[in-house]
């Protein structure tokens, strides 16, 4: 171990402290159960996701049919409140806690910086989002082939695991951005809750109703949709691409299988046409440009509200 001389204090390595503060918060998060927490929440979603054909098959009395595309469809049986709800549960209290509870102050008296401390916990969570996904694309790749049949395309499950870590580092980012500032888990958890809840409604409303839907590309959360049409005479519609941060997964796959779609958006107007509704579209664009699009909003905003969560730490003041 590299060591370094203050007076009589030995500092350790970055690298051991920053290992050291890895271990310090794993451990914390499973003494106080929030890593078993995480998976029985991601154990109950992937359940209650395997069980959406048996629940449809008893209500409408129909029988059960192979669904070959079902685990690759699924986006680790997860939709945009969920990886919110990872977020807060993973970090919730990571730094605020530290100063509710007072134990910030024996924590910044050990011979490491507040910058080893938060790229730590940071790391940490990214560990258990890891753990949680990849137990996630297991236990749904096993439940899938079980239930609805042998499963095309099984290899593409681990960019639906990619593609939900990037999701979930946004509102990781985000709950860091207001417990640091704050220092209070309360805060963190309902300030990002509100982000979520204004930009789901406001983005409801913008892509349904507004020329203007093409804002929501650069917003976290579920984006705005469009559509990739086939042809009048085969197949008139191939399946629907939703832009935004809580997407990525779902992007990476389609792009995969389809790299030469072209996505449309369109705006719908109520009180015209026969039907009462009428759409028009607005623009088009390939799905690589889709997929570009998230993922650089994603890591934009992860590291925006990351910097500033770090700012904020480094800056703290510690009353005793």
């Amino acid at each position: 171990m590299s060591v370094s001389r203050e007076g009589s204090r030995t500092k350790p390595s970055w690298m051991n402290g920053f290992l050291a503060m890895v271990k310090y918060e794993i451990l914390w998060n499973i003494r106080k159960k929030k890593f078993l927490g995480v998976l029985i929440v991601a154990f109950a979603l992937a359940t209650l996701s395997l069980a959406g054909g048996y629940i449809f098959s008893s209500i409408t009395g129909q029988p059960m049919e192979p669904k070959p595309d079902f685990v690759v469809n699924s986006n680790l049986g997860l939709i945009g409140f969920a990886f919110l709800l990872f977020a807060i549960v993973t970090v919730m209290n990571s730094i605020s806690g530290e100063f509710e509870s007072g134990s910030i102050v024996p924590l910044l008296a050990k011979p490491i910086s507040r910058t080893t401390v938060f790229m730590g916990k940071l790391f940490a969570a990214f560990l258990t989002l890891v753990t949680t996904y990849a137990f996630l694309a297991i236990y749904l790749s096993i439940g899938g082939v079980i239930i609805y049949g042998p499963q095309n395309n099984l290899h593409l499950v681990t960019l639906s695991l990619i593609g939900g870590i990037l999701s979930t580092l946004v509102w990781v980012a985000i709950v860091l951005f207001f417990g640091s500032v704050f220092k209070s888990s309360l805060i963190a958890a309902l300030g990002t809750f509100g982000i979520w809840l204004g930009a789901n409604i406001i983005g409801g409303i913008l892509s349904v109703l507004s020329a203007q839907g093409w804002i929501l590309t650069y917003i976290p959360g579920g984006g705005t949709s469009g559509s990739v049409e086939g042809t009048a005479t085969t197949q008139p519609f191939l399946g629907a691409v939703a832009t935004g941060t809580d997407n990525i997964g779902p992007n990476f796959i389609n792009y995969i299988l389809h790299p030469s779609w072209e996505v449309t958006f369109y705006k719908f107007s109520f009180g015209q046409g026969m039907n009462g509704l009428t759409r028009e579209p607005l623009y088009s664009m390939p799905l690589s440009v889709v997929l570009l699009q998230s993922i650089i909003v994603a890591l934009a905003y992860f590291i925006v509200f990351a910097l500033i969560a770090w700012y904020a730490f480094k800056r703290a003041q510690i009353t005793e």
